[in-house]
């Protein structure tokens, strides 16, 4: 189509479209004629079939049988097959066939389904009774369905063909149409191959001098001003296109959304990130940078542009008027800045922070949490140090207590500083641990083989049933924190006598799933969705009497994610908890 001329492409889409509306036409007045038709052979079956049920009323379907003979011969036409069949699809009665009783059952026949089911209808096709093709039409009464068939011959076909007049007078129109339609795209054809020959001068820069041709015409004074605007239009048009080119590339290497509006808030330019950060932001989905004003959100920022493009103060280029927001939406944080240029247009620019934020809170809170953390055992330790440096006469029996409780302090304060250390490893650094194929039943039983000490003394069995060939690709540091801190979880909380479980219960293509319980004392149904919080504690006083750091739980977490799985937890309705975490088995 590209290499067609104009007046090919126009004579061609008026003329389909002449095309498509004569065919419609057609087809409406063919469909129309041929319903129509159809509609006076049904009338005429159904009038037949209205007598029909008339003379049944009068004398019942019991004399029908033995005298529906008469009447088919005295009023209705012989070449018209009357059957009347039940509601069960019995055939009760057939003009054409003296064995009706013989016939099969007929309500599957798809004129009786059709009668049943919207009070009549027709169909046409083969009998097998008779060996011929019918046209059949039901009606279904009261009870009972009357079938009137007429036999479907040439008589019947010519009857129900369309007349063809109409058709040979839209082909005359159709040809008329065309040589008119080619008559006009003609002319304006060549009209318009002559403005095309100027213009591809005026794109080679040849000579582009008036034209005879088109000096007294509209096409002339086209051409005039084209000559006058081309020079300027083709220089600015390069400068544009170099600036477009390195403006829209910009746009799309950044990680920012950024927008340009006109002082009447149109869009002049965005990029693909704005438009997606305004829909993570809004309630509504909008494909419009436009969208951006409606945002309950962003109505502060907004405001402080408003109120400077309604200002009547002029806007000094060197000193433009900025405003910045910071915006919390769906667990995301976004800082929104606007900047307001001499113009009065207006640029916005959205940018995700939520990583840093986070990150940000998340220390502040950790470093408040660990400050609290270290009061307690440093307190303690001071204390019994100051206690010792005073107390000269001590008997060693009371001094060597003193030590042993200022030794327990500091290695609490020494397991809070690793676990602080793991935590803030996995975070900022987890794309430096090393991973590698592990075995994980092996890692397991080391972990069990450590704590077997502590374990023999709390009187808790430990059944491992992880299969030799579970691999996982992860850290083996960070895969034995995971296990070390659920069984210790176990021992420091779970009271004595209990019994824990290791196993893998299911397997995917990328992932192993694996459950951890034990048969302890479990935690309150209101503490279940926190425990894998940092520093959250069940109970302060219990927690801090077991040396447990608080951390324990937020490692598995962590470490668990870092591997591309999930943790979740649940209370086991005999007691104890139930651990369920997945690793991928290629991280």
């Amino acid at each position: 189509m590209n290499r067609r001329t104009y007046q090919q492409r126009i004579f061609i889409y008026f003329f389909a479209a002449f095309t498509l509306f004569a065919i419609s036409v057609l087809v409406f007045q063919y469909n129309r004629e041929k319903s129509f038709k159809t509609q006076q052979l049904e009338a005429r079956l159904g009038i037949i079939s209205e007598v029909v049920n008339a003379y049944i009323k009068n004398y019942g379907i019991s004399e029908a049988d033995s005298s529906l003979n008469e009447i088919v011969g005295a009023i209705i036409p012989q070449d018209v097959r009357i059957t009347l069949i039940d509601q069960e699809g019995l055939v009760m009665y057939d003009s054409f066939v003296e064995a009706y009783p013989e016939m099969e059952n007929h309500l599957k026949r798809p004129e009786i389904q059709k009668a049943f089911y919207s009070g009549d209808g027709s169909n046409i096709r083969h009998s097998e009774t008779t060996g011929q093709d019918f046209y059949y039409y039901a009606r279904f009464f009261d009870g009972f369905f009357v079938r009137c068939a007429v036999v479907y011959d040439i008589e019947v076909k010519d009857f129900l063909k369309t007349e063809r007049l109409f058709i040979f007078f839209m082909i005359a129109q159709f040809i008329i149409f065309g040589i008119l339609l080619y008559i006009v795209t003609n002319r304006l054809g060549i009209i318009i191959n002559r403005l095309r020959a100027f213009t591809m001068k005026a794109g080679k820069n040849e000579d582009i001098d008036q034209l005879e041709e088109f000096s007294d015409t509209e096409f002339g004074e086209i051409q005039n001003q084209v000559i006058q605007i081309y020079s300027n239009l083709k220089r600015t048009r390069d400068e544009l296109t170099v600036e477009k080119d390195r403006l829209s590339k910009h746009l799309l290497a950044l990680n920012e959304g950024v927008a340009f509006f006109s002082s009447k808030k149109k869009k002049l330019l965005a990029n693909s990130n704005f438009i997606q950060y305004i829909n993570m932001i809004s309630d509504e989905s909008s494909i419009s940078a436009e969208h951006f004003f409606e945002i309950q959100e962003m109505e502060d920022i907004i405001n402080d542009v408003e109120d400077i493009l309604s200002s009547d103060v002029p806007i000094q280029s060197r000193n433009l008027p900025q405003f910045q927001y910071t915006l919390f939406k769906n667990e995301k944080y976004f800082s929104v800045q606007a900047i307001v240029f001499a113009d009065r247009s207006f640029e916005i620019i959205i940018r995700d922070i939520t990583k840093p934020e986070k990150r940000r809170l998340l220390k502040q809170q950790l470093t408040s949490n660990i400050a609290h953390e270290l009061k307690t055992p440093l307190s303690s330790i001071h204390g019994y140090l100051e206690t010792l440096m005073n107390s000269k006469d001590l008997d060693p029996e009371k001094i060597s207590h003193f030590l042993e409780r200022a030794f327990s302090q500091s290695e609490r304060l020494n397991n809070l500083l690793n676990d602080v250390s793991v935590l803030n490893n996995i975070e900022d650094a987890g794309d430096l641990f090393e991973f590698k194929d592990i075995i994980l039943k092996h890692v397991v039983d080391d972990v069990i083989e450590n704590l077997e000490a502590r374990l023999s003394k709390n009187n808790i069995q430990v059944n491992n049933s992880i299969g030799p060939g579970v691999m996982v690709k992860g850290n083996d540091s960070l895969i034995s924190s995971i296990f070390q801190n659920l069984i210790e979880n176990s021992i420091n909380y779970g009271g004595e006598g209990i019994e824990i479980k290791i196993s893998q219960s299911l397997e995917d293509e990328n992932f192993y799933y694996f459950t951890y319980s034990d048969t302890g004392v479990g935690i309150p149904e209101e503490h279940i969705s926190r425990i894998f919080e940092r520093f959250y504690r069940v109970d302060e006083g219990r927690t801090r009497e077991a040396g447990g750091t608080g951390l324990g739980l937020s490692i598995v977490k962590n470490a668990v994610q870092l591997h591309k799985g999930k943790v979740s937890v649940k209370n086991v309705v005999e007691g104890g908890l139930e651990f369920f975490f997945s690793l991928a088995k290629n991280a």
